[in-house]
């Protein structure tokens, strides 16, 4: 096809969150290129004014790049809440100019936002779903919610990516056992449950360090109550080159969600080769089962650990674990593998 062009639309590439990351990651792809793609944000941290600004001022652009560009393809990327109301409005626009519409759903709690809207927002959210030319979904899990919502939506998987290393990390001896959690600090990641599961552990040779944005005073004031001062150390918000070089330095990664959908954090210990401790939920089951991770009842204190006690314990059951994740991070999360079947669904919907 000569003279592809798709015009994408997401959150700022500079803002936090895994639909930035994986943004980022496809942009450095020789896709990129070939399909010449123009990425419009609509979307940038900050007050609800500069929300407000970064939706009117992108969705100008959108229209903008839509009639000048004429793209063989939109590609639009959503969460869920206000991030599909966005989208959703430059759905039916695209729809309207005849484009192809690549709806690429990413939120972890989509299927709640649907349950919990009236009955016109879900009539409007069945309706974009219906009328996309695809809905990408993360997994099989998430697929099939997307189904149940819209029947008869051509619902396809393409998961998300991320650069796997050259070569799985090679752990140091001799060291203490390093042990990272990365995301939203708060009820749904798990994150107070695995502090009161961290404070069982007692002298284990073993530091957890927790980064991430959210309920970071409240985490600061736990760890205090635990007195885990000497064995956690907690970051707010990370840029993501430091996220980088925390999991270089890292063995474990743990998050013991109660709902994920695809986490990037997952994705880049294991692209690492790190050992994973994940919960049971989302699409989480998906990504590290099997012998790819360790994955717990996400609400259970005495499961989080037991796991961590059994990983900081065995270097060799570590190192197993953590060498299964990499492979299957390189079979099926290597950005230039999931860049070829974005290419692939192109192909098969472009204009």
């Amino acid at each position: 096809m000569a003279d592809r062009q798709a015009l994408w639309v997401s959150t700022s590439t500079r803002t936090r969150g895994g639909i930035a990351t994986y943004v980022r990651a496809v942009q450095d792809t020789p896709f990129w290129g070939e399909w010449s793609v123009q990425h419009v944000s609509t979307h940038r941290d900050g007050s609800k004014a500069v929300k407000l600004a970064a939706f009117l001022g992108g969705a100008a652009l959108f229209m903008v790049q839509l009639i000048r560009l004429r793209p063989n393809v939109v590609h639009l990327h959503s969460s869920a809440d206000a991030s599909f109301i966005r989208k959703a409005t430059l759905f039916w626009m695209s729809r309207v100019t005849g484009v192809p519409v690549v709806l690429h759903i990413h939120g972890s709690s989509f299927h709640e936002y649907f349950a919990g809207s009236p009955p016109l927002v879900q009539a409007v959210i069945r309706s974009t779903l219906l009328n996309a030319s695809a809905v990408v979904a993360l997994g099989e899990t998430w697929a099939e919610r997307l189904r149940s919502i819209a029947p008869g939506a051509r619902v396809v998987l393409v998961p998300n990516a991320v650069h796997v290393a050259d070569e799985p990390r090679q752990p140091e001896p001799g060291q203490s056992v390093g042990v990272v959690f990365l995301g939203r600090i708060g009820d749904r990641k798990g994150t107070f449950r695995l502090l009161d599961a961290w404070a069982r552990l007692g002298g284990r040779s073993a530091t957890l360090t927790i980064a991430g944005d959210g309920e970071v005073d409240r985490a600061r004031r736990r760890i205090d109550e635990l007195g885990l001062e000497d064995s956690v150390e907690l970051f707010g918000w990370l840029p993501q080159s430091e996220v980088g070089e925390l999991l270089d330095r890292a063995d474990v990664l743990v998050l013991p969600s109660l709902n994920e959908g695809q986490p990037m954090a997952v994705l880049e210990a294991m692209a690492r080769g790190l050992c994973v401790i994940a919960g049971d939920s989302g699409g989480l089951p998906e990504m590290v089962g099997g012998g790819c991770g360790v994955l717990v009842s996400a609400g259970d204190v005495d499961a989080i650990e037991k796991a961590l006690d059994e990983v900081i314990e065995d270097a060799e059951l570590r190192d197993r674990y953590g060498a299964a994740a990499y492979a299957r991070a390189r079979e099926r999360y290597d950005v230039d593998v999931v860049s070829r079947q974005l290419d692939a669904l192109y192909r098969e919907v472009a204009r």
